[in-house]
């Protein structure tokens, strides 16, 4: 059995020794909640420096089931192989993202793999828009440049930076069958979603069938909300949660960025898009993020009230988006 903080103190002295050097010991650590897949912590150092430990412990995800289902449809965001990989890609890129200190995979001590993450001190892009600060029109249009140069870096097959799917299928096909999982789910369940089950399917089915052919797919971050952005010295947006980070439709990003965002989401659309496209996303997300709070509820997320208010939001979404309540 490992430590309760996962790594022993003497461990965590070793690793921060590798990484650092001799003047570096760990003097405190604290757990950060909030997130659903992996266990942070932050670590002051004796000489004032701090940074954050990621560990990727799957028994202590919200999603290990989906995660270790080898007949799942899509890839998913998980593991610090994908951080490793996108964290190299953005930083070679351009893009602003927390620094990588060092990374243990050797999985010899513990059955998780760890790593040193740079702290960013700086609030989530979310507290601006909620008290509407004077620096959240700058900040979105930051948001909207950082788009711009992400999308528009392209690639002929959609997947992993580092590699790609068979692409003996269209892309979208894993989002269709992912949707129609997680109605399965949520029909177990929801009274609601059961009672227009059929319609839903249905409404994807043709929505999907209208989308045409592309081999053309640009870099999203897989699930950016202002969550998943931190604001460093009121000024610079750094992207965090990078782990699902893909070539993919550019639609699959914006039809998530207009659910999050709400009525700041006008600084980021994009009139070139596919409209076909974006509106098959748009109706994924609704039924994906309903299964995925209702899951949190049911699986003991810290955060009750938010997986609460993910499940209600976008069930609502779902069934306005077929002309029900």
């Amino acid at each position: 059995m490992y430590h309760r903080g996962h790594l022993r103190p003497q461990d965590l002295e070793s690793f921060a020794k590798q990484a650092f050097g001799t003047g570096y010991r760990p003097v405190k650590t604290e757990r950060l909640y909030g997130g659903a897949q992996k266990v942070i912590y932050k670590v002051d150092f004796a000489n004032g420096f701090a940074c954050l430990l990621y560990v990727w412990d799957l028994s202590q995800n919200y999603f290990q089931e989906e995660i270790e289902d080898a007949d799942a449809p899509s890839w998913n965001s998980y593991g610090a192989n994908l951080f490793a990989a996108n964290q190299a890609f953005l930083k070679q890129n351009g893009i602003r993202t927390a620094a990588l200190y060092a990374m243990n995979r050797e999985r010899t001590q513990y059955p998780f793999d760890y790593a040193f993450v740079e702290f960013i001190a700086g609030p989530k892009l979310e507290a601006y828009l909620d008290d509407a600060s004077p620096r959240s029109e700058p900040l979105m249009e930051q948001l909207s440049d950082l788009l711009r140069r992400m999308h528009g870096l392209r690639r002929e097959t959609y997947g992993p930076v580092d590699g790609c799917e068979d692409q003996l299928i269209p892309c979208h096909r894993y989002q269709l069958m992912n949707a129609l999982r997680q109605l399965d789910y949520a029909a177990q369940h929801v009274a609601s979603v059961a009672a227009h089950r059929e319609q839903l399917i249905q409404r994807m089915h043709d929505l999907e069938q209208q989308i045409k052919p592309r081999q053309n797919y640009g870099l999203v971050h897989g699930e950016l909300g202002p969550d998943h952005l931190l604001v460093k010295n009121d000024a610079e947006l750094c992207l965090i949660d990078i782990e699902g980070a893909s070539f993919y439709d550019v639609e699959h990003e914006h039809g998530f960025l207009r659910l999050r965002f709400g009525s700041w989401y006008r600084h980021l659309q994009d009139d070139a898009l596919d409209a076909d496209r974006l509106a098959f996303y748009q109706l994924h997300h609704y039924i994906s993020c309903t299964s995925g709070g209702l899951k949190l509820l049911q699986r003991g997320f810290r955060d009750e009230a938010l997986a609460r208010k993910i499940f209600e939001h976008n069930l609502r979404s779902a069934l306005a988006f077929i002309g029900r309540s």
